[in-house]
């Protein structure tokens, strides 16, 4: 799947989907929306309504109504006029004056979304590097 951020496809108001949505680009959503979402710059109108079990984009903007899980590996920007409701996990998070955000929140860095190696050494490692610092400190 080629991703070309030009590329524009809209839910207009009269359009309701129950079902699976990919998409490549900017996605506007005018129209209701139940089920999975996949996509990359994906936008919920001030009308639009979004129900979704799964939505995974790099950048969401809710102007309208969003309910469900949402993983956003860039930014959730909430308008003054949106509503986010359900399980979140971005990057970066913006919620304009009057937005409404009632959800579990993740905001994570790219180093923390990688799952983290357990060492079994690094307590014997914190051990040395406050032994090293100690004799830096006598010098």
């Amino acid at each position: 799947m080629r991703k070309n951020t030009k590329n524009l496809s809209i839910i207009d108001k009269e359009l309701k989907i129950d079902g699976s949505i990919e998409s490549c680009g900017k996605l506007i959503i005018k129209g209701e929306v139940t089920g999975t979402i996949d996509g990359d710059v994906v936008i919920i109108a001030q009308e639009g309504e979004v129900n979704s079990t799964l939505t995974k984009v790099s950048s969401l903007t809710i102007g309208g109504n969003f309910k469900g899980e949402l993983i956003a590996s860039k930014e959730l920007i909430i308008l003054a006029t949106g509503s986010c409701a359900g399980k979140v996990v971005c990057q970066d998070l913006i919620v304009e004056n009057g937005g409404v955000l009632n959800a579990d929140i993740s905001c994570k860095t790219s180093s923390k979304i990688e799952p983290v190696k357990k060492d079994k050494s690094f307590f014997s490692k914190m051990g040395e590097s406050k032994q090293e610092n100690e004799k830096q400190i006598k010098l």
